[in-house]
């Protein structure tokens, strides 16, 4: 038996016979099950009832009163989060505009259970693909290392620093070789990167400290610890208050 929850269901068709006739073969159907939520016997109806719930799929006729199933639909698919339509018509002519409009299946009346269970089928397959998240895609360096292009998530970049015509860039495991600019890179991620040096880009997520530091040359030098990684990353006195205000909000 099914796990899927039942597809909440909407029927519109100005029969009353016609919507009772559906609603018993809707109850047979469990692969997926569905759910008559509510009825309506025209448009103007649908729309009021769309108003007051969530449905996941409206079945609908097409020859009816005032607002017809086609312009239904047209104004069913506008909406955000907009259920599967499935039409359910004595016509078979207006199958191509149906189709044009994004509907799942459409069903000729006398509709049989076994046709009804594959829109249900179908209905289900096109609501997970529309509603299954979508992977945004992830920003990555593409350095070129003997003979191969390596891609590096920013999200795992800890610093890049410029040493002579190439840019270091330093991950939690190993460091790469990368022939970019460094004030370019600043730019296109002002809001994952902050400049702590003239010759140095540290990642913001990745600050824990800031603190003196004696590099031999200057006793009141200052520099970053990372996380994952052991050496400091020395920070100008010109980039000072921005480091700072990098920490203020990473609080």
């Amino acid at each position: 038996m099914s796990m899927s929850p039942p597809l909440r269901t909407l029927i519109v068709d100005d029969e009353s016979l016609a919507r009772s006739r559906l609603r018993n073969l809707l109850a047979d159907c469990q692969s997926p099950p569905a759910e008559v939520v509510a009825e309506a016997a025209h448009g103007e109806g649908a729309l009021d009832q769309l108003a007051r719930a969530r449905f996941d799929l409206v079945l609908l006729d097409i020859h009816m009163p005032g607002l017809d199933g086609l312009e239904l639909a047209r104004r069913i698919r506008a909406r955000p989060a907009a259920p599967a339509v499935v039409f359910v018509t004595a016509y078979a002519a207006h199958a191509v505009t149906a189709f044009e409009l994004e509907a799942v299946d459409y069903l000729t009346k006398p509709v049989r259970a076994e046709r009804l269970q594959q829109a249900l089928q179908k209905a289900e397959r096109y609501l997970k693909e529309r509603r299954s998240p979508v992977a945004e895609p992830q920003d990555v360096l593409l350095i070129q290392d003997r003979g191969r292009t390596e891609r590096v998530p920013l999200s795992e970049i800890l610093y890049l620093k410029s040493e002579l015509k190439y840019l270091t860039v330093r991950t939690a495991s190993r460091s790469h070789i990368f022939d970019g600019s460094l004030a370019e890179l600043e730019e296109r991620y002002p809001a994952r990167f902050v400049r702590v040096h003239r010759n140095a880009l540290v990642a913001r997520a990745a600050i824990r400290t800031l603190e003196k530091y004696d590099d031999g040359e200057d006793a009141e030098g200052w520099a970053l610890r990372l996380d994952g990684i052991p050496e400091p990353v020395m920070v100008s006195r010109r980039q000072l208050s921005s480091v700072r205000e990098a920490l203020r909000d990473a609080r």
